[in-house]
């Protein structure tokens, strides 16, 4: 009898899939993946760029604020709730947000130097799945403070050229 209650459990799991618009990254998605975030960021620290990680769950005004509260962004494609302490916040839609705030946050702002970060991770919109885009995706991103000078740009673009080639 113990036999068959564990079966109908295991094929009861077997039947849960992945929610609509997220993918597993497994076999050579993974591989492929890996090769892609070793590559992004051994050439982001040969520029100078820091690895800076930023929480999946924000405040969901940081997004307001800056991405602007008449976006399809903030407007539509926000997993947006409210958490069992009352707080309103919402699961990153794009990283940039979090690297500002955690850098005024930590009073980096406040310093007369350049910081420089890269960050990776998964960033969630509620729009319709479709090919090529899903609910959950996968950024690469690098911030730059500190620098107001076309060199800064040039060097950004210079990166973004060795990585398309590494690539």
């Amino acid at each position: 009898k113990t036999k068959r209650v564990f079966l109908k459990l295991l094929k009861d799991l077997l039947m849960i899939k992945a929610l609509r618009g997220m993918k597993d990254i497994i076999d050579n998605d993974s591989e492929l993946f890996t090769y892609f975030i070793e590559n992004c960021s051994k050439i982001a620290k040969r520029y100078g760029y820091n690895y800076i990680e930023t929480p999946i769950l924000e405040e969901t005004a940081l997004f307001k604020r800056s991405v602007g509260e008449s976006s399809d962004i903030v407007g539509k494609e926000m997993y947006q709730f409210e958490d069992k302490g009352g707080n309103d916040v919402c699961m990153r839609p794009e990283g940039t947000a979090g690297v500002v705030r955690a850098f005024i946050f930590n009073k980096l702002d406040r310093q007369q130097t350049k910081h420089k970060f890269f960050y990776y991770g998964p960033m969630f919109r509620y729009e319709r799945p479709q090919k090529g885009r899903l609910r959950e995706f996968h950024q690469f991103g690098c911030e730059s403070f500190g620098e107001a000078s076309v060199y800064e740009d040039f060097t950004i673009i210079s990166m973004i050229s060795q990585i398309f080639d590494a690539l």
